[in-house]
């Protein structure tokens, strides 16, 4: 019971007052509850939505075709494991590499394209190929800068630079500045990274 009636006015507005904050908390609850949901909702399209890059298609016979922006190709580790051999998924998945002069595509110097043996991006014209007597197949230039990345590498106390290819992010080997002219470098690669279309 009220004693008065200002304390029945004082009881009105406080009830409206607590009416009047919990609306607002609600409503800034409710936006707080958008802007997050939106944010979510923003990184789970952004994550259905595949990664592309930009690559540059090559006929076997090594002749340029269009530029083309394709969706990296990512895949599970087992399913890796069984579309390639094992070496091939060691070298190419675990940035192994394979024993020197083993390699298959070593002394291959007809006319054609070397291709990553995970997804066929070009890598390599065999006119570009070069005996490095190191025991893995060189070359003195990539097919097409758009389709590898060299990234530093610094594994077992070297500074080198590894390569790898764009659409898939396959290893294939490293870069060393000991190449002949006209470039001066050395793109030595895995065999077991790459497979051979003859022209």
């Amino acid at each position: 019971m009220f004693e008065s009636e200002k304390d029945m006015e004082r009881s009105r507005k406080s009830s409206a007052r607590r009416k009047f904050l919990a609306g607002a908390g609600a409503a800034l609850g409710g936006l707080a509850w958008w802007r997050l949901d939106g944010r979510y909702q923003g990184r789970a399209e952004a994550a259905a939505t595949p990664k592309t890059v930009t690559i540059v298609e090559f006929t076997d016979a090594g002749e340029r075709k269009d530029v083309m922006n394709v969706p990296v190709i990512q895949k599970p580790e087992d399913e890796w494991k069984k579309e390639l051999p094992l070496d091939s998924f060691e070298v190419t998945r675990h940035a192994d590499t394979e024993m020197a002069f083993t390699g298959k595509l070593l002394n291959v110097h007809d006319k054609g394209v070397f291709r990553c043996i995970c997804c066929d991006t070009a890598l390599y014209n065999s006119n570009t190929k070069f005996d490095s007597g190191t025991g893995w197949p060189s070359f003195w230039q990539p097919i097409a800068k758009e389709n590898i990345v060299e990234i530093h590498d610094n594994t077992f106390g070297m500074e080198r630079t590894a390569v790898s290819c764009r659409r898939c992010e396959a290893h294939l080997g490293h870069v060393f500045n000991d190449g002949p002219k006209p470039t001066g470098l050395r793109y030595c690669m895995n065999s077991v990274a790459m497979r051979f279309a003859k022209a």
